[in-house]
């Protein structure tokens, strides 16, 4: 039970914290991971799976660095569970990265993952494409929340500054 216990505790709270507490601040104020993760320049199967680029790694160990602490914090309840929380996570990492491949999710899998809330490639795919939606890295219930914190916090955002910034630029100077 214990085991059990701790892999959720690892999943739902470490997908709330690397939601919260790295991706909705990268969308928001950073560049790091729009570069990296959202570059529809490149193939994004290679680039969430196989890259070897420095700065992609750095976006894939910081967005796991909230799923560690919190199995750092469990792993006196059961570090079996911690470890199979994380590996689980890393597993979902890579599958929701295969709609590049062809992958596409049988019906019974679908109906099972959405009953559960958890992200499917082909929601994934839409968040890779449009990166203002989908948010949540294992867990859909965190897109709703992600998406208000958002749209509260977007005045303060890079893209507010920077089009308040092209906005002075083409302004007439007044004398």
């Amino acid at each position: 039970m214990a085991v059990a216990v701790a892999m959720l505790i690892v999943l739902v709270v470490g997908d709330f914290a690397s939601t919260f507490f790295y991706h909705v601040p990268q969308h928001l104020w950073f560049t790091l991971h729009l570069r990296t993760h959202h570059d529809r320049r490149r193939s994004y199967w290679d680039h969430a799976v196989l890259s070897t680029n420095g700065e992609v790694l750095l976006d894939g160990f910081l967005g796991a660095v909230p799923y560690l602490i919190v199995a750092a914090f469990v792993w006196q309840l059961s570090w079996p569970g911690a470890l199979l929380g994380l590996l689980l996570g890393q597993l979902h990492v890579w599958w929701r990265h295969t709609t590049e491949l062809g992958w596409q999710t049988p019906t019974w899998l679908r109906a099972f993952s959405r009953s559960l809330q958890v992200v499917l490639p082909e929601d994934h795919d839409g968040h890779h494409r449009n990166p203002d939606i989908e948010f949540g890295d294992i867990f859909r219930f965190y897109d709703v929340p992600a998406q208000f914190l958002l749209a509260k916090l977007a005045p303060t955002s890079r893209r507010t500054r920077n089009a308040a910034l092209r906005r002075s630029k083409r302004a007439p100077v007044r004398a």
